[in-house]
């Protein structure tokens, strides 16, 4: 099987990350294995988390760095030396600039924590809760220039029940995260993702 090198990019904690390394450790990603850490963030339990696995990581902080642009090319350097073939986004706390968008057009994911296009932004698991809806649910899908806009990999519908609290829904999304980012991963490693007039088709 052909082996895809992905690059994670994080922040904050990086549960999505273990849970792309847990799946990596356990039943596999279908050829896909993480090379590659990639954070804006020294602090970032997530770095933590690398470093654990073994995994290489590469921090570069946002200062010093007139454009996001300027910022991107020293991190695409990157990928390239490392081969990346997907770049995996897991709570990336930046917005990517249009040439590195267009530079890696169909190879960056992304999750979302509600079923887009509701919902879109930072704060989505809260607006849907505050909202009054009775669902909502979690989007994997690739990166576009606009926010929250690429084509859906995979989504699943989260239910907002009379006794749950922002806390309680925000751990019913993520385990679904946990459990959808590492599927929509795999499905890629495969070459099983086809994307046609911007949708995405699944292959059996």
């Amino acid at each position: 099987m052909k082996t895809t090198n992905i690059a994670v990019f994080v922040s904050g904690n990086g549960s999505n990350l273990q849970a792309l390394i847990d799946c990596e450790a356990g039943k596999g990603l279908s050829g896909g294995r993480i090379e590659l850490v990639v954070s804006d963030n020294p602090g970032a339990f997530a770095v933590k988390r690398a470093e654990k696995a073994g995994i290489p990581v590469f921090v570069l902080e946002k200062k010093g760095y007139a454009t996001r642009e300027a910022y991107d090319k020293v991190i695409s350097g990157r990928l390239k030396e490392a081969g990346i073939g997907l770049v995996v986004l897991a709570g990336f706390m930046r917005i990517l600039s249009g040439w590195f968008v267009r530079s890696l057009e169909g190879r960056i994911m992304n999750i979302h924590p509600s079923l887009l296009p509701s919902f879109k932004g930072a704060c989505g698991i809260r607006d849907a809760f505050v909202s009054g809806t009775s669902v909502t649910g979690v989007t994997v899908h690739f990166v576009t220039e606009e926010l929250d806009s690429g084509p859906v990999i995979l989504q699943e519908e989260v239910s907002i029940e009379k006794g749950d609290t922002l806390e309680t829904l925000e751990e019913k999304i993520h385990k679904v995260e946990h459990r959808l980012y590492p599927e929509a991963v795999r499905l890629f490693c495969e070459g099983r993702i086809v994307v046609e007039e911007n949708k995405v088709r699944i292959r059996d």
